[in-house]
């Protein structure tokens, strides 16, 4: 094969991904990553050594969505977020490639393949012959004479025979072979259980996918079942998998020389960097191409970091699962739960919808690698006889309903919904794995059974898409066969159990978070699944009103936006906002993008908007009315449940790292109420008639946390007099008698108060209150002065985070701060931030949760006409009968005020009113 090419194309962003995870984790002196950068700095130099072409391209993928993605919203969904110190060294490794003279191509709305293929296609046409450099097989479908394929990391070269030896068909063929496949990586929907051996049989057997769409018929077995119940999906994948040839570029291949280095701006970069080997290359002309010396693939820096994993703690046993489909089978399974001192449950239902789901099968263990599924609502064709699920379920109910029975899950508050809505009420929560995950690793990103199978057991967990499909075409769980839909049942109830046995020991050695779990989180189970059954009551015709007066506010400010830009333009379009900010009205350049184009970012606008520019004001309001109108004006009418009328949330425990709870669907914690038009939405959530709202906030908790945290004489003594703590902190500041502080001065006040608490620094203070740097910083060090135990805790709480590796909550809950020592120091300040605010949020979000089980309690137990409906940050609110309002109001205050014992007094304020908004 002949090694002469006349343009070589660099796939980027794939190399770049593909260094991150082979190569060393390399970081400079400040912390910076640098390993991946210099790991493709590296392969782009060796084949220039190697090939020597005329012309070179090197390709990254654009931020931002793609046609693939208009085509197919799930394109790629399933990817997770691109990791943070990947993410940083993509914008100086795009600067070098720059000063290097190369060619660097980033071109919106397609994918870095798609410029690729057009630039080979075209290559190819004017009789060039091209070296791409990957390690994706998507662009095998380019291969042909003139047209090979390298991959630079295991040197392995593709021609059009090779193609054929690696994936068993030809070049021409690889569309149709991966569309058979289809890719989770990107989320392409392909045939289940079609893997690469099937889809070369079939393409050799029938030439082409219409060929193998043709006789579908007569392909026997699951996996013909398989591929004529995707029949339909199959052009959608094939559109998805073929690389663009025809991607508009402003350039040709022959445009694609490389020009002279600019040696200062690399010597920059290469000491930045820290590469001695780079910067020896600017010495010796290696740069200039004086000489052409193959460079490793592997930087040598002083010393290599090292990429250090823990290995999976557990294993599962081996599994031995069984199906209960007769009466003496299930008595067998019930007595054996009924014994058991703790079972695993897990319910299989018809959607994720709590409220619409309804039960399809139940699965239990009792001992790791011992499972069972309970079929009750299966209708596929061959679907066997199954129990009837009334009278399995009326069988069920009083061990399920019996507290003294331990019972555990995972994300248990969706099967006790769910089993409510066959009129069961699960009593006897004892674990739920996804609650200890959480309550051990608040800071791990994801708490999901199969994640955590995966870490903590070394586990792969049958993925749903493997029995149920994906798309359009996904099967709901009803429809699923048995002998798929059994051992994934099961498996999830055994999975559970075993991270039980992985987890529970932990925590029962942690001391302090095996009380804040089983005091607080578990307890909180029911509490939630009370309120998401419950829901609240919403004005659609208030919120019709709404979103009119919404969408001609809108249009009023698209008519001045065009006022002010001098002509009509796209308000979404960052690229058409970029030229007139900046081509045409002159606007400063506040940031740029990692392309180098001047950034429209939110913060941008801001920013410009803060220094009076019209155009930018009239847009960030645009935005956020047009917001407020398609998140909730139009949106929560749609939400409401046919049979309830009320909107149904969904509060998540194991997301905030800090404790609090967060929701969905609606996200009742995200209403803004900064603005009226925001505050009106309020207006919106009603009680039902004969009722009224009753909204319970905490007053200044955080502050007060603070205070009892911080043991300030003078903050302990504002707090315990009940002063006005804003009015106070500003006469401290200012050195006046309370009476005489300006609204001004207790604004100010207020915004330190808070800032601090967050961390914020004199320049932020500065920014918020419209005031000079030097100005902040007095009031920033009056502050400290009037309350030194202030300053003392947070110098000690940053102390102590340093040494520990975490801080705590005044229930034991931590929160571990990995980058607290980390080098480079914009990235250990905002550590240190968080090590300041966590544990008064932390505790804040504590004792709220404290405070709901405490009233939730007295709700079950006295039977009052009241319904605890919404938690939002330090609220609560209630819907209670009329004639109940003055006893319950003073009740719920002092049930929530007895939630902590702290140095200072716990105050409740308490609102009443016919809407949120009157309550508030």
């Amino acid at each position: 094969m002949s090694t002469s090419y006349d343009l070589v194309l660099i796939d980027a962003s794939g190399y770049l991904f593909r260094a991150y995870h082979a190569l060393p984790k390399l970081s400079n002196s400040q912390g910076e990553s640098t390993g991946a950068l210099v790991g493709v700095l590296n392969m782009i130099r060796t084949l220039r050594d190697r090939y020597q072409p005329r012309y070179l391209g090197v390709v990254f993928d654009a931020p931002g969505p793609t046609f693939r993605h208009v085509r197919f919203a799930d394109y790629k969904a399933q990817r997770p977020e691109m990791p943070a110190d990947l993410r940083e060294q993509i914008q100086p490794l795009q600067a070098i490639i720059r000063a290097q003279g190369l060619p660097l191509l980033v071109i919106p709305e397609v994918e870095a393949d798609d410029v690729i293929g057009t630039l080979a296609t075209q290559a190819d046409q004017a009789g060039l012959r091209t070296l791409i450099s990957t390690g994706d097989k998507d662009l095998a479908q380019l291969v042909n004479a003139r047209i090979h394929l390298i991959n630079t990391i295991s040197d392995h070269l593709l021609d059009p025979a090779g193609v054929r030896e690696k994936f068993g068909v030809p070049p021409e063929r690889i569309v149709d072979y991966l569309s058979l496949m289809g890719d989770s990586v990107d989320n392409i929907p392909g045939v289940p259980k079609c893997g690469p051996k099937t889809a070369v049989k079939w393409l050799n057997q029938y030439g082409d996918l219409d060929g193998v769409t043709a006789h579908a018929g007569e392909i026997k077995g699951k996996v013909g079942e398989s591929l004529r119940a995707c029949l339909d999906q199959l052009p959608l994948a094939q559109e998805l998998t073929t690389i663009k040839r025809d991607v508009p570029l402003d350039l040709a291949p022959t445009d694609l020389l490389p020009t002279a280095p600019e040696i200062e701006h690399l010597r920059h970069w290469y000491q930045r960097i820290e590469s001695r080997r780079l910067l020896a290359t600017l010495e010796t002309g290696v740069e200039n191409g004086a000489t052409r010396n193959s460079v490793s693939t592997k930087e040598q820096a002083d010393p290599p970091g090292e990429n250090h994993t823990e290995p999976p703690i557990g294993t599962p046993s081996a599994s031995n699962y069984e199906t209960i489909l007769s009466e003496a089978d299930f008595s067998r399974w019930l007595e054996r739960l009924q014994a058991a001192e703790l079972f695993a449950l897990d319910t299989e239902t018809t959607a994720l919808d709590y409220m619409r789901a309804e039960i399809v099968g139940l699965s239990f263990a009792v001992e790791p690698g011992v499972a069972a599924y309970l079929p009750l609502a299966h209708k596929s064709m061959d679907a066997p006889v199954q129990l009837d699920r009334n009278q399995v379920l009326t069988a069920l109910k009083p061990l399920l309903e019996d507290p003294q029975r331990p019972k555990l899950g995972q994300n248990l508050k969706y099967d006790m919904n769910v089993l409510g809505n066959h009129g069961i009420k699960l009593r006897g929560v004892a674990h739920d794995s996804m609650l200890e995950s959480y309550v051990l690793e608040s800071t791990a990103s994801r708490h999901d059974m199969n994640s955590l199978a995966k870490k903590y057991l070394g586990h792969d967990c049958i993925a749903f898409t493997d029995i149920a499909g994906k798309g359009a075409k996904q099967l709901t769980f009803d429809q699923i066969a048995l002998e798929q839909a059994a051992p994934y049942a099961a498996e999830d109830a055994d999975i559970t159990l075993q991270l039980h046995r992985c987890f529970w020991p932990k925590l029962e050695q942690a001391g302090r978070l095996k009380d804040l779990y089983q005091h607080i989180e578990i307890p909180l189970v029911p509490v939630l699944s009370r309120m998401e059954r419950i829901g609240v009551r919403i004005d659609g015709d208030e919120l019709a009103r709404q979103s009119q007066d919404l969408a001609e506010r809108i249009v009023e400010l698209e008519s001045q936006a065009y006022q002010a830009a001098g002509r009509p333009f796209n308000l979404g379009s960052p690229k058409q906002i970029g030229a007139i900010f900046f081509d045409e009205l002159g606007l400063p350049v506040v940031s740029r993008t990692p392309k180098g184009a001047p950034s429209t970012s939110e913060a941008v606008l801001e920013k410009l908007a803060e220094d009076g520019h019209e155009l930018p004001q009239l847009i960030l309001e645009h935005r956020g009315l047009s917001k407020l109108r398609s998140t909730y004006t139009d949106k929560l009418p749609q939400m409401r449940h046919p049979q309830t009328g009320r909107v149904h949330t969904s509060y998540h425990q194991a997301v905030a790292a800090t404790g609090r709870l967060s929701s969905s669907d609606p996200n009742l914690q995200n209403i803004p109420i900064r603005r009226e038009e925001g505050r009106r939405i309020r207006r919106a959530f009603i009680p039902e008639p004969g009722h009224r709202l009753v909204a319970a906030d905490y007053s200044q908790i955080e502050l007060r946390i603070m205070a009892h945290l911080s043991g300030d004489e003078r903050l302990l003594a504002a707090f315990a007099e009940g002063q006005d703590i804003h009015r106070a902190t500003a006469a401290e500041i200012h050195g006046l008698p309370p009476e005489q502080v300006s609204a001004e001065q207790r604004r100010s006040a207020k915004a330190i108060n808070f800032g601090l608490i967050y961390g914020m620094s004199a320049y932020g203070l500065a920014r918020q209150l419209g005031i000079r740097r030097g100005e902040a910083q007095t009031y920033v060090d009056t502050y400290f002065a009037r309350y030194p135990g202030v300053k003392a805790f947070m110098d000690r709480i940053r102390e102590q985070a340093g040494c520990d590796g975490y801080v705590e909550t005044l229930d034991g809950r931590r929160l571990y701060l990995p980058e607290i020592t980390h080098k480079n120091q914009q990235r250990r300040q905002a550590a240190e931030r968080t090590a300041i605010n966590a544990p008064m949020q932390g505790t804040a979000a504590d004792i709220i949760k404290r405070a709901m089980i405490q009233v939730d309690a007295w709700i079950e137990r006295e039977q009052p006409p009241v319904r605890m409906i919404m938690q939002v940050h330090d609220e609560l609110v209630f819907e209670v009968q009329s004639e109940a309002l003055d006893s319950a109001s003073a009740r719920i205050r002092e049930l929530m005020q007895s939630a902590a014992d702290l140095a200072v007094p716990l105050i409740v304020d308490v609102g009443i009113g016919d809407n949120w908004d009157e309550a508030h």
